[in-house]
């Protein structure tokens, strides 16, 4: 079964934006009915006290004229906008005065909590069914000498602001989903104008292929996220650019490096083969073969160690005590100098240990070691030292040789560079052994640094974390 396409980001976006948006109307809208609500029940209060105000006024009216004359004068001065209150005057006790106005608008008696409070004193707002509608009741007591003499109860229909609420909800009904429907519409809009620029890079980055990694994706201008994003990808690219010259350059090297000896173990069997020849000069042959062949096997096995080191060595990661492997780089490099008139001595140690692998370091040290010896003159000198400062071993190879331009100090870890090819080739050198050596030293999280000038010698130094 075919798997279901995921959405796109502006879809994404735009279904958050929108869900987003919905609970924000949704909780909005709650809010604003509740407040809605209790700003009509506050206007319908206000409007009971001011009609039990004026039937208070009027209370003496009522008692002595009647109660016709005393609604009529209590309508005329209410008007038309409290034409559906109803009111009515009580005694202290809670029952209807002789003659009550307009009784059968009324609640036949009052509630407890109402009576109760008209004792004490206070009044009491209430909703009380009536029949099939809600009425907002205020009980009133009228007090005299400290002492409950009457009680207005007057009441007014909430049928009105009930009404307001269901339009006002009815309209958020239809507003709330209308809004969000139109800022989806928006939303796809801006998405899609400001991802563009994405879709922009995304076809860019499909034009550009191995061989011509030299085009990069166009900025904006705007130094938005989007800027960032392409100036990320274009030194992307461009370390991808150096990376495959670099590869490149490298089997061009390494073809190079190969074909030497392969061409010359060729031709020495091809000259051998044309003629017969004394037993001798085949031995000859045979054993300028067996050289050629031995600096085959030298390459492709500095070759295999660049690509593990450059790859990352094995873990874990033993603990590894460098004093012995500097007395070991120290021997060889010993044997080295022997008959070439070179010193190699060894300098201030002090106790360092590091994580790593030891045969991995080893073979970093004592390829300085002998490219130091190999480039110092005869009556120089060739210095090991080993320090440990602020949480770092530093291993140390000076020497007195023929020195490094500025120019070259970075070149030499490159692989298959040689500053004096003649003679490395003379010393079987292949032009990997600073580049295999740098690679391990990184491996390990340091850093390989060289400090040299013409004629004054190089200072090679290991920095690695103890």
């Amino acid at each position: 079964m075919a798997l279901l396409r995921s959405p796109s980001i502006r879809t994404r976006l735009t279904l958050w934006y929108s869900a987003i948006l919905l609970g924000i109307l949704a909780v909005v809208g709650v809010l604003s009915y509740s407040v809605l609500r209790w700003t009509l029940m506050q206007d319908l209060d206000i409007s009971l006290r001011t009609v039990a105000q004026v039937v208070r006024d009027l209370g003496p009216v009522a008692d002595e004229d009647g109660d016709g004359e005393a609604e009529f004068l209590l309508r005329e001065l209410l008007g038309r906008e409290f034409a559906d209150a109803f009111f009515r005057m009580l005694d202290p006790e809670g029952q209807a005065r002789p003659r009550p106005l307009r009784p059968q608008d009324v609640p036949l008696s009052l509630s407890p909590q109402a009576q109760a409070n008209a004792v004490r004193g206070s009044e009491t707002i209430e909703t009380i069914k009536r029949d099939t509608e809600l009425v907002r009741v205020l009980t009133m007591p009228i007090m005299e000498n400290g002492n409950v003499a009457r009680i207005v109860q007057v009441g007014l229909p909430i049928s009105r602001a009930q009404a307001v609420l269901r339009r006002y909800r009815d309209i958020l009904v239809i507003l709330i989903p209308l809004g969000v429907a139109l800022a989806a519409v928006g939303g796809v809009m801006i998405a899609r104008k400001a991802l563009r620029p994405v879709d922009e890079m995304t076809a860019a980055a499909r034009r550009i292929t191995a061989e011509d990694l030299h085009e990069r994706i166009q900025r904006e201008g705007s130094r938005d996220e989007l800027d960032r994003l392409a100036e990320t990808l274009n030194g992307m690219l461009a370390r991808l650019d150096d990376a495959f010259q670099h590869m490149r350059r490298f089997a061009a090297d390494a073809a190079h490096e190969l074909r030497t000896p392969l061409t010359a173990l060729k031709g020495g069997i091809e000259v051998a083969l044309r003629a017969d020849r004394a037993p001798e000069e085949y031995r000859r042959v045979l054993v300028s073969s067996l050289e050629e062949v031995d600096r085959l096997i030298r390459v492709a096995e500095d070759l295999l160690l660049l690509s593990r080191a450059a790859a990352g060595l094995e873990t874990p990661r033993p603990p590894v005590d460098l004093e012995p492997l500097l007395l070991e780089a120290l021997e060889v490099g010993s044997r080295l100098a022997q008959g070439t008139g070179v010193h190699v001595q060894l300098g201030q140690v002090e106790p360092a240990a590091v994580r790593g692998d030891a045969g991995a370091l080893g073979r970093a040290l004592r390829n300085l070691v002998e490219n130091a010896v190999k480039y110092t003159p005869a009556g120089g000198k060739v210095e090991l030292s080993l320090r440990a400062v602020d949480g770092h071993a530093l291993i140390a190879v000076q020497d007195s040789g023929v020195g490094i331009t500025p120019a070259d100090t970075e070149r030499i870890f490159e692989p298959f560079v040689r500053l004096d090819a003649a003679r490395a080739r003379e010393t079987g050198g292949t032009g990997l052994g600073l580049a295999i050596a740098r690679s391990i030293v990184l491996a390990h999280g340091g850093s390989l640094t060289v400090a040299s000038e013409p004629g004054a010698g190089s200072r090679f130094t290991i920095s690695l974390p103890v």
